[in-house]
């Protein structure tokens, strides 16, 4: 059964924050499990969520909350060891509305994960995440 890999210990880092508000949109609001904060990117074509974990993980599972309006139409997860260079590991399709999405990945061990969102449903190119996930194991 995958559990999630997210720990008090994993590194995350965003493209941008909306008007460079972090008390408001932040990061942080990425894993809190609220339903009422987010992670709200600035506008431009191209963001991302980087994590790094402080040991080697293999993940299955991502799990993914947009406002409908400001989701991705595509997702490319990538993925390294520390030092090596990230790869792709899939790309996966989610839906333009507010539901939570679990999307299956090929396992991949790595100790760096890079979730980039190429293309915006919104004209500005921002993107909102209330939720994200990410399950596996630990290796």
């Amino acid at each position: 059964m995958p559990e999630s890999l997210l720990s008090p210990g994993v590194v995350s880092r965003v493209s941008s924050v909306l008007q460079r508000d972090v008390k408001q949109f932040g990061k942080q609001f990425l894993f809190d499990r609220k339903e009422e904060t987010c992670w709200n990117s600035d506008q431009g074509s191209s963001q991302w969520i980087t994590l790094e974990f402080p040991h080697k993980v293999c993940v299955s599972e991502i799990h993914l909350q947009f406002q409908g309006g400001f989701s991705s139409r595509s997702c490319v997860l990538q993925g390294c060891l520390k030092e090596g260079d990230l790869v792709k590991i899939a790309e996966f399709y989610p839906e333009d509305n507010n539901a939570l999405q679990r999307f299956d990945v090929p396992e991949h061990c790595a100790e760096k994960l890079r979730l980039c969102f190429p293309n915006s449903t919104d004209f500005f190119g921002r993107i909102v995440v209330y939720h994200l996930d990410v399950l596996g194991g630990k290796n």
